[in-house]
């Protein structure tokens, strides 16, 4: 069993349930070394104290908040849990939205809400009624020093606590030169409106995570692999980058039409020419 990041209770009302929280992601990062291209070796980063210029251990390292100029008050995981220590410790449940409403963008990091021993009565009411209203609940919660929105809603089995961005952390979208005029303006066809419709509703299907992965991650593995048995030279490409276009002067209808002809395989080879 993984071991958990958090510790507490899930509340909605009066109904509290402890809980673990565990991560929902797992990394398949690649993970680089940095080298000194001179002689490949291996460049370090280390923790230096500034006044004796000695490197300090992890275990004297801590947080420091720094209240005047050049004056710190040093804090220990102990002083964030008893700043707040409800606040630490209870996932709040404070309101309820549909999930029709929520915005993707506002979404951040996945966390599996696991009860703990002889707690699941509480944890399958919340998950079934969550599931049959299509409700999502809106609560408060510490992780690592820093107090997130969350998000509160079941998949498949468990419930999952997502860490939601706050309003000001979004940029607003008039921030940027959007188009925001009516299809007149940008010459949009009804008859391309309706073979754009015809394009989506062909690529439509059931949503089957297990189908998508990283194509780049094995991509660049095969050309780090070819590296590695060329002693470090670079291989030779097999095919030249297909051209794409500015996406100015472009027959919109032609290429919806290709598209749809040439189905899914064809589709993005279609829209980039």
């Amino acid at each position: 069993m993984p071991r958990p990041i958090w510790k507490g209770t899930l509340s909605f009302g009066l109904v509290s349930i402890p809980v673990t929280l565990h991560s929902g992601e797992t990394s398949f990062d690649l993970h680089f070394r940095l080298m000194d291209s001179r002689n490949k070796a291996a460049v370090r980063y280390e923790r230096v104290n500034e006044a004796t210029g000695e490197e300090v251990p992890w275990n004297a390292v801590v947080k420091g908040y720094e209240y005047a100029k050049n004056n710190y008050v040093l804090l220990t995981p102990e002083d964030f849990k008893h700043a707040n220590v409800a606040a630490v410790e209870t996932i709040e449940i404070q309101d309820f939205v549909s999930r029709d409403e929520m915005q993707f963008i506002y979404f951040q990091k996945p966390y599996y809400v696991v009860p703990q021993k002889k707690t699941d009565k509480g944890y399958v009411l919340l998950r079934e009624i969550l599931r049959d209203t299509k409700k999502v609940g809106i609560a408060h919660v510490v992780v690592r020093t820093r107090q997130y929105i969350a998000a509160v809603f079941p998949c498949c089995d468990a419930l999952v606590v997502d860490l939601l961005r706050y309003r000001q952390e979004v940029k607003d979208p008039s921030e940027f030169d959007l188009p925001t005029e009516n299809l007149k303006a940008y010459k949009i066809s009804p008859r391309e409106m309706d073979m754009a419709n015809q394009l989506i509703n062909s690529m439509t299907t059931e949503w089957k995570p297990e189908k998508y992965h990283d194509e780049y991650r094995d991509s660049l593995m095969k050309w780090i692999q070819k590296k590695v048995k060329a002693h470090g030279a670079a291989p030779a490409t097999e095919e030249e980058p297909e051209k794409k276009t500015d996406g100015k002067n472009v027959d919109m209808l032609e290429l919806l039409k290709r598209s749809i002809r040439n189905g899914h395989n064809g589709v993005h080879k279609a829209a980039s020419r």
